[in-house]
């Protein structure tokens, strides 16, 4: 699997800030290509790789399926997970120092799953998502204790089009006096998309000020889709 094509090919650090600071979100410039998004795609069916499904519909939160990785990982997924947590650490910092918040985040993702597994989290949270005929994901925030990453990773692993039709990524801000703004992540297939996991940053004149975000996937159409979430944190 040719995993180094969508890690090498990232956008500079000032280029990502600026996508996120204006859309919440950034499509990365690299790409999986489609033989290592089949074999990624195929882990779904090794129930082995996974510590449990959660049946989207029992829940409420929608309707599809999804399955959390069990540690340890299968290494294409550790090394996807290690390398944008490394990439994207700076600009985590960043962002605090702009909130003005003490919470820094180490530079290496054991160094930050260690603080924690010392707080409890210790359960793996990278996922993969399976969807068909009718199948959609309410808007939700990916948070799983009080240590969390402000930033996750969702990477397509099948082509709009093609494989499904409908199933848009989509992306809720809503910011204090204000309606809330939707937005359409549009992504073929192998593209990774970094999102805010619960808190956006809006400009302000004392300089910045918080805005919630939410995501879902819209109505699957036709066919099946299936897509790899990256968290850096893990649950509880």
């Amino acid at each position: 699997m040719n995993i180094d094509a969508i890690l090498q090919n990232s956008k500079p650090l000032a280029l990502l800030d600026a996508d996120l600071l204006a859309h919440n979100y950034s499509v990365m410039s690299g790409s999986l290509d489609v033989a290592t998004c089949k074999t990624l795609s195929a882990l779904f069916d090794e129930r082995q790789w996974f510590r449990n499904e959660v049946r989207m519909e029992k829940h409420g939160f929608g309707r599809g399926r999804y399955r959390y990785f069990a540690y340890p990982l299968p290494a294409a997924i550790r090394q996807l997970r290690e390398g944008f947590y490394t990439q994207l650490a700076p600009l985590a910092n960043l962002w605090a120092e702009r909130l003005g918040l003490a919470t820094r985040w180490p530079p290496t993702l054991d160094e930050f799953l260690a603080s924690n597994h010392n707080a409890g989290q210790t359960k793996a949270t990278p996922l993969m998502l399976d969807y068909g005929p009718g199948d959609y994901n309410c808007l939700h925030q990916d948070k799983y204790g009080e240590c969390y990453f402000p930033f996750q990773v969702l990477i397509l692993l099948s082509q709009p089009g093609q494989d499904f039709g409908g199933g848009e990524l989509m992306l809720v801000e809503n910011q204090p006096r204000k309606q809330s703004r939707g937005q359409v992540v549009p992504l073929t297939q192998g593209q990774a998309v970094i999102f805010l996991n619960s808190a956006g940053l809006v400009p302000s004149a004392n300089g910045f000020r918080r805005s919630q975000l939410r995501h879902g996937v819209s109505e699957i159409l036709t066919g099946h889709r299936r897509s790899l979430g990256l968290i850096f944190h893990d649950a509880l």
